[in-house]
């Protein structure tokens, strides 16, 4: 099989290609639930799996390589071959991810000499570094029969970093020449565009956010210009907030445009707290689509938890000097697959777009992309509907959002638009609706003139749609379902009460949870947590197991991760009236601050049959 990519899209023997990505990393989950999770992206309509190789995860102590565990590389890697995806490792050196330094060893930075730069002493590490990790991926690569099919040089690499387009475009090349040497050998080789990163002329990839956990504001940001359709490609809240195509040091009419980094949640930083939902990421991914993007790749796609470290906590925080302060722990991200392998909306939502890329990605692929005068690019434009074309001269796509996170927007209705010459039906959108219209479009018996649905997959020879009308041609072997149902399909566990766990109060801020004898054999337990306090931390004998940061009070911690144990403790921080944060909502508090443990709800997970049919 052959891999290759033009101005258009990535191409697989000669065809296009639109795959979903979705970021996993295999050192923030226990070794034993690799399997599962990359069965749980799978069912969610991920063909590639993208991880990040982080330095000092595997070599905290100078020379001491740690490839056990959840740290395995090498089986992580098989693990993904074995579940039948692709994998991108980005290897950095640099790779951030929240992690502490980026990345970098303690010890690196402690060498003197300056890093992310062709200072032959970086170089000289770098190239260890990536010896390092070629030891543990050899004969894994796509030509060896393996699943690694791309490979991303460093991260956000370039003029935000204070060097010089020239400086950054030396290095990209230097690292990449370097990368080749050692032996990696892919037919992908990315680097992160936005922002003017430097790419060394690498493939781009985009990313994209509702909001900005990162942002050192403590008021709500204005709307976010990825809800609007629109060519520019970079994310004013990471890369750039002037004019289309500024601060790219590519030329982007030469690449597909590709997202790498789209929000498939937030994660909570100390001092910003914003709240990532289902319709951010689905409202987002349709966007993207619209735009004209290729590739939709999730970052996180699924959540986890930092490891612990041999000589400090390895989360991103000010006392490092990072500008953000994480959570020890947590690194849930809001992801569609939450830090303790819950499945949440955000998968249930986006695996709806995901089965129309499976379906429809090819010939979306080779789709021109039009984006009518009259669609706004002001993101702050509330009066005038968000829609855009995408078609191949005879049928194509009508991609509409009227869904902005934190603006209210208008129901517009009867509109009228005309595609390629054609008057489509007058339809409504109402406030917080967004969808993918077929026109024109051939199906088995006939044709859909216009359908206001979502085509979802084809079963035999019938297409299935969601959403609320078809106007078809007499014969189209068609389907319309609601979005309710398209969201139950495909149900991979079931939630279900489990008892109570007996609460105690050990102080103003420390309450016990005493735990029923629980099923050892039973998929998984989790305690869906309700509190209000500034955080909130859980100790089994002592041991900091799982951690939150307030945002809106809700907590998931499962329990086989754990051991089933029979109790922990749960420790709350006062949050105080007038804190220093940015909370979307703010909680009920009484005498100017709150810590209160509100509800502890036991549950038990297990696999459906869908689960069992895989």
């Amino acid at each position: 099989m052959d891999f290759s990519y033009d101005c258009k899209s990535l191409l697989r023997d000669g065809r296009r290609w639109f795959p979903v990505m979705g970021e996993i990393h295999y050192a923030r989950l226990p070794e034993t639930e690799w399997e599962d999770a990359l069965y749980k992206m799978k069912a969610g309509g991920v063909s590639i799996a993208s991880s990040c190789v982080f330095w000092i995860h595997h070599e905290e102590i100078e020379g001491a390589y740690d490839f056990t565990g959840r740290r395995n590389l090498r089986c992580f890697v098989e693990a993904v071959k074995s579940a039948e995806l692709y994998l991108f490792l980005r290897i950095g050196p640099w790779c951030h991810g929240e992690v502490r330094n980026g990345g970098f060893p303690d010890w690196l930075l402690g060498k003197g000499f300056p890093l992310r730069c062709n200072d032959e002493r970086y170089l000289a590490e770098a190239e260890k570094w990536y010896r390092a990790i070629f030891k543990q991926v050899e004969g894994l690569f796509f030509k060896d029969g393996g699943p690694i099919l791309g490979v991303q040089i460093e991260n956000e690499f370039g003029q935000v970093y204070e060097r010089s387009n020239m400086e950054g475009e030396a290095h990209m090349r230097t690292l990449t020449a370097l990368a080749k040497t050692v032996g990696f050998d892919a037919p992908y080789f990315t680097a992160t565009g936005w922002g003017a990163a430097a790419t060394g002329g690498l493939l781009p990839v985009m990313g994209g956010y509702c909001e900005a956990p990162w942002d050192q504001g403590l008021t709500a940001l204005g709307p976010s210009g990825n809800f609007v359709f629109t060519p520019e490609r970079n994310d004013d809240n990471i890369g750039s907030d002037h004019a289309i195509g500024y601060g790219l040091s590519f030329d982007q009419t030469k690449f597909p445009y590709l997202m790498a980094e789209l929000g498939g949640g937030l994660q909570a930083t100390r001092h910003r707290r914003p709240i990532a939902t289902a319709v951010d990421a689905a409202a987002m991914s349709t966007v993207k689509m619209g735009s004209g993007a290729n590739l939709l790749g999730y970052y996180m796609y699924c959540g986890g938890e930092n490891p612990d470290g041999k000589r400090s906590s390895l989360q991103e925080s000010r006392e490092s000097g990072y500008p953000n302060d994480l959570p020890e722990k947590n690194y849930d991200f809001r992801a569609p697959i939450g830090a303790f392998g819950q499945i949440t909306d955000t998968w249930r939502e986006i695996r709806l777009l995901s089965g129309f890329i499976r379906q429809f990605g090819e010939v979306l692929a080779g789709m021109d992309t039009f984006i009518p005068p009259d669609n706004p690019l002001d993101p702050r434009d509330n009066n005038h509907l968000r829609y855009s074309i995408r078609h191949n001269g005879d049928w194509g796509f009508l991609f509409v959002n009227n869904y902005v996170k934190g603006q209210a927007r208008p129901d517009f209705s009867n509109v009228r638009l005309n595609v390629l010459g054609q008057e489509l039906p007058p339809f409504d959108v109402k406030c917080g609706e967004y969808g993918i219209y077929p026109f024109n479009m051939p199906v088995h018996g006939g044709v859909v003139h216009f359908a206001q649905a979502t085509p979802l997959c084809v079963t035999g020879t019938t297409t299935v749609f969601y959403g609320e009308s078809i106007d078809a041609t007499p014969g189209a072997d068609v389907r319309l379902i609601s979005k309710a149902e398209a969201l139950r399909m495909e149900e991979l566990l079931d939630e279900l009460e489990a008892g109570e766990c007996e609460i105690e109060r050990l102080s103003s801020h420390r309450w016990r949870l005493k735990l029923p004898v629980l099923d050892a054999d039973a998929y998984d337990y989790g305690l869906n947590i309700r509190y209000r306090g500034e955080s909130a931390r859980a100790y089994v004998s002592g041991k900091l197991v799982a951690d939150d940061f307030y945002a809106d009070g809700y907590w998931y911690v499962g329990l086989k991760r754990l051991g089933f144990p029979a109790a922990l403790e749960i420790e709350i921080e006062p949050l105080e009236a007038g804190a220093l944060i940015y909370l979307e909502v703010w909680p009920v508090m009484e005498g100017g601050s709150v810590c209160t443990l509100d509800t502890v709800h036991l549950v038990k997970l297990e696999k459906t049959d869908r689960w069992e049919r895989r």
